[in-house]
């Protein structure tokens, strides 16, 4: 099987570890083990059950008490209806590797998250690009979607909140989203990621998989709630769905560890201690970054509404690579350029992971620029 290399993660791979001031990474402020025990009141309790845990294969669907907390995220989940994997992109991987035959029809958008075409590609299928453009404020075109699900489509792929722009798309679009789906017969698949990190307070987007009977959501316990390193994720839809992926899993994947499986109990039942403190860290840092775009006259964007980063544009004449790695030589400030999503005069910044990484990381994008201008680009 032939696949695209992966732009965004072979880029982390090269340069994430050396960075001095990482401003692309997309968690929002990794917690440490300690800080959620804290938060849990429980520390002492849940050290004692984690020393007696027994370090074999876990619960091979997820424990039920984890399925019934990440159910519980959802509008109309039940447990059955949810299959935990290690991660996110498990998830994603294990969604398309149950749905795409050869010679599928898989329309996705784009920019997002590459497994939505890549692995498609890979499967046989032809997959057609929905491009996401600033003037719409990167949300989809659903007129020219509609038009393109008319001759047939098996699967419809988006990502909500958008990854790399931050956009989002609010109950209404998606119930808009959801008829053009269903009138063509289609499965629509969202990554989920980021759901709950909206920038307005008030504002609460449904998952698809409570919208429509062949949505499919995908997330994890890496973004939203700040543990990417326990390697916990999910997803959810129709029962008869979650069944057949089951099956297909058994060929990638045994079952989740134990301790992961014990660790996201815990962080769910303190949701909201730490949607919280998240909420408060992408407000805080989206301020700092927006007083940073508008200091700098060359940088433009469109402002994100809910997530962890944003897909700046930029007007200096140097490919987003050479700027990215020009950047990170000149004072070890990290961006993902670009390049990563076939789109050149951009970068992806990550905002989320902490104000004084942040403000350091801006500082030195800045000097960078003024070192830029004074070539003459």
């Amino acid at each position: 099987m032939d696949i695209r290399p992966f732009g965004v993660e072979e880029w982390m791979n090269t340069w994430e570890t050396e960075a001095v001031h990482n401003i692309a990474e997309t968690c929002v402020d990794s917690l440490t083990l300690g800080e959620l025990l804290d938060m849990s009141g429980r520390r002492e309790e849940i050290l004692a059950q984690l020393v007696e845990t027994r370090l074999t294969y876990g619960d091979i669907t997820g424990s039920d008490k984890l399925r019934g907390l990440i159910a519980g995220l959802y509008r109309n989940r039940d447990p059955e209806t949810v299959l935990v994997m290690n991660g996110g992109s498990a998830a994603n991987f294990l969604v398309l590797f149950t749905i795409v035959k050869p010679g599928n029809r898989v329309i996705s958008v784009w920019p997002t998250y590459q497994q939505m075409t890549s692995i498609p590609e890979a499967f046989g299928a032809r997959v057609d690009v929905l491009p996401l453009r600033p003037e719409n404020s990167w949300l989809p075109d659903l007129d020219e979607l509609r038009a393109m699900a008319k001759s047939g489509v098996e699967l419809i792929c988006v990502n909500n909140p958008n990854n790399p722009t931050g956009a989002l798309m609010e109950e209404s679009f998606l119930l808009e989203l959801v008829e053009i789906a269903r009138s063509a017969g289609a499965w629509l698949l969202c990554d989920e990621a980021y759901r709950g990190l909206v920038h307005e307070e008030g504002v609460a987007v449904p998952s698809v998989a409570d919208l429509y009977e062949k949505g499919i959501s995908t997330s994890s316990m890496s973004k939203v709630f700040s543990l990417a390193g326990i390697r916990s994720g999910w997803l959810a839809g129709p029962k008869d769905f979650v069944d057949d992926c089951f099956l297909h899993r058994d060929y990638t994947t045994i079952s989740c560890g134990p301790v992961s499986d014990a660790l996201a109990c815990v962080a769910l039942q303190n949701k909201k201690q730490i949607m919280k403190r998240n909420l408060g860290i992408i407000r805080e840092s989206l301020g700092i970054l927006e007083q940073w775009v508008g200091s700098e006259p060359r940088i433009n964007w469109v402002k994100p509404r809910a997530g962890t980063t944003a897909f700046l544009g930029y007007e200096y004449n140097i490919p987003s690579d050479e700027f990215c790695i020009g950047l990170f030589r000149k004072n070890g400030a990290f961006l993902l350029p670009g390049k990563c999503f076939d789109i050149e005069h951009r970068l992806r910044v990550g905002y989320a992971y902490g104000a004084g990484t942040l403000r350091k990381g801006l500082a030195g994008v800045s000097e960078w620029l003024r070192e830029l201008e004074s070539r003459g680009l």
